[in-house]
């Protein structure tokens, strides 16, 4: 399991969190029967190396030298098969993915995101869902996801801000 505290300390451990998330997702891609292919594994690899945010885009030219088709149709299709299985999660005002900490139960994402150093950390805040949920309901209106990002500054941007 990943800590909800790790993204935003200098001192963390990358290589953790690699082995972390893909020793979680061969364990639940083969609990549910799905196939956690060679570029799949990759992709998931590359989004934990950081907790910074990765488009698409940024992921390419690591596939071609790794011997990948680096079109951007193979990339998008194991960035949907890793949403489908939770394993990432899209942060919209981005248009990057970021890993799952959490990925062996549905949740909504809920995203702190440094504005100056791009590093998100997602935070579990169930109870804002509810409440998102309930007031939408009482306006008849029917969620179909829910995803919150909250911008800001770091401690580590914020340490450097005061110098």
């Amino acid at each position: 399991m990943h800590s909800d505290q790790i993204a935003f300390h200098s001192d963390h451990n990358h290589q953790h969190c690699i082995d972390t998330a893909l020793q979680e997702a061969r364990t639940l891609c083969r609990a549910r029967k799905q196939r956690l292919t060679p570029i799949r594994e990759l992709v998931l690899k590359l989004i934990w190396q950081s907790h910074k945010p990765l488009g698409a885009y940024e992921i390419l030219p690591t596939l071609a030298e790794a011997g990948f088709n680096s079109a951007p149709p193979t990339v998008y299709r194991a960035l949907d098969f890793l949403q489908e299985q939770g394993l990432v999660h899209r942060i919209a005002s981005l248009n990057a993915f970021i890993g799952c900490p959490h990925p062996e139960h549905q949740h909504q994402g809920s995203f702190l995101i440094c504005s100056l150093c791009n590093t998100a950390q997602e935070i579990e805040i169930d109870e804002a869902a509810a409440q998102i949920n309930a007031k939408a309901e009482a306006l008849g209106f029917k969620p179909q996801q829910q995803m919150l990002e909250v911008l800001g500054i770091c401690p580590n941007c914020q340490k450097g801000e005061e110098r």
